[in-house]
């Protein structure tokens, strides 16, 4: 059967103390919507509905960088969550399958327990996902009678015998998605804070007489962030998680509590990653690779056998073949470094080809930018470049071809040739010491 999400993102997250809507608040180098979109694609959606509201126009934004397919609806007024379910239904209508209803704060759903959720949607009509809060409080309460849901009570509704219960709503609801539209066209507003509760639809559906279920997970998968400092713990669990992940896989790690990985990073088994590693979105590394202590890397690719720092800043569109060497105080930009490259220190590589073997010396800078647009410089294999050679690009450094030291290159060099450009060295005996006495003298009659 088809499953369609319904991803709730509109709130203005007033507790984050941020202009930026909640959603778009970055965890492990992603937006939090993008680790709830992650999250439902593991039940592989057939459509999925972004619901939006504050910040509308960049929350759909980034919807659609994740997911160009999605369907936005915007919920102009918040009258609470039944409301906004609603706001979906033109994007449902005629689906005939399941509705997820999923949160935009609410980042680490496991793939086993949506799984979960929608293999218990086979034998009841509506189903809920609960958990077993060590701290209740704030929660609504899940309300059973035997192994049924009977209704979700929120706390400030809920009676004392009420509010002593643990098993706690996610707010996460599977149920058909024809249906689901029905039941939250049912809701009233008739409670404490006068909104339209999506909690209300499992009391709905069974005084239609159908059947609610829970699916129970662990609490931690249910961690909405609704405060700096809950974004802050959200953050530390995901690196933790992580990290282990990592170590579990045979990533070589010294230092693990001090290594940062983003939503997305790969590194292969066998690798080292040395303390004080910063990885950014988009990073893969191989393995046997290197990448030693306080780098920084985004965006790029480094295979196997590769070096990388330390103290190196991989930016994106890097791109490291087999056991090139990267060095210290050296960034990488959106440059090609063939195999057995070595950039080993103090030198910037942007919009740029190096082919294999080829060896750039220290402090020599590609000068890619005119202040309007962009060039390439290309280094042949094999190529020895020597230390502060400015490239001004576009320009080729063919194959085999060698600069001069402190050389500002500007014109093609062929394979093989030698290209010196800096001015002739003029040397004048004694002037240095008759130029110290003079000053010396004129300081001290000052």
């Amino acid at each position: 059967m088809p499953t369609a999400l319904i991803v709730l993102a509109a709130g203005r997250g007033t507790r984050m103390q941020s202009d930026l809507p909640k959603v778009l608040h970055p965890l492990a180098g992603a937006p939090l919507l993008w680790h709830a979109l992650r999250a439902g694609a593991a039940l592989e959606p057939a459509r999925s509905v972004v619901v939006v509201g504050h910040g509308a126009e960049a929350v759909a934004r980034a919807a659609r960088d994740w997911d160009p397919e999605a369907c936005i609806a915007r919920q102009e007024d918040p009258r609470g969550t039944a409301h906004a379910v609603l706001q979906a239904a033109p994007h449902l209508q005629g689906f005939a399958g399941d509705a997820v209803v999923l949160y935009g704060d609410t980042p680490f759903l496991g793939e086993a327990t949506l799984g979960a959720l929608a293999e218990a949607r086979q034998a009841a009509d509506l189903v809920v996902l609960g958990f077993e809060a060590t701290d209740p409080a704030g929660y609504g309460r899940l309300v059973m009678a035997g192994d049924r849901l009977e209704r979700i009570v929120e706390q400030k509704d809920a009676t004392e015998a009420e509010r002593a219960i643990r098993l706690c709503n996610s707010g996460v609801v599977c149920a058909d998605a024809a249906l689901l539209m029905d039941l939250a066209a049912a809701v009233g507003n008739a409670n404490a804070a006068g909104e339209y509760y999506l909690t209300d639809v499992v009391a709905i559906a069974r005084d239609r007489g159908l059947t609610a279920a829970v699916v129970r997970c662990p609490e931690a998968e249910t961690l909405g962030i609704n405060t700096r400092a809950e974004l802050a713990a959200a953050e530390a669990a995901f690196q933790r998680h992580a990290r282990a992940a990592a170590l579990q896989s045979g990533v070589r790690m010294p230092g693990p509590e001090t290594v940062f990985f983003a939503f997305d990073t790969a590194v292969g088994g066998g690798a080292l990653v040395e303390p004080f590693v910063v990885f950014g979105p988009g990073v893969t590394v191989e393995t046997d690779a290197t990448i030693r202590a306080f780098s920084h890397l985004e965006g790029c690719h480094v295979s196997r056998g590769a070096t990388v720092g330390p103290f190196a800043r991989l930016r994106p569109g890097a791109e490291l073949a087999e056991d090139v060497r990267i060095g210290n105080f050296v960034e990488v930009k959106n440059a090609l470094v063939g195999e057995g490259a070595k950039v080993n220190h103090l030198t910037y590589v942007g919009d740029a080809s190096i082919g294999e073997g080829a060896n750039i010396g220290a402090g020599t800078v590609t000068c890619n930018y005119d202040g309007v647009a962009k060039h390439r410089t290309e280094i042949g294999a094999h190529a020895f470049v020597g230390s502060a050679t400015m490239l001004v690009a576009p320009v080729r450094l063919g194959a085999g071809a060698m600069t001069g030291s402190g050389s500002v290159i500007t014109d093609d060099v062929p394979d093989g040739a030698l290209a010196v450009a800096r001015a002739r060295q003029v040397t004048k005996p004694g002037l240095a010491t008759r130029l110290m006495a003079r000053l010396r003298a004129a300081r001290k009659e000052g």
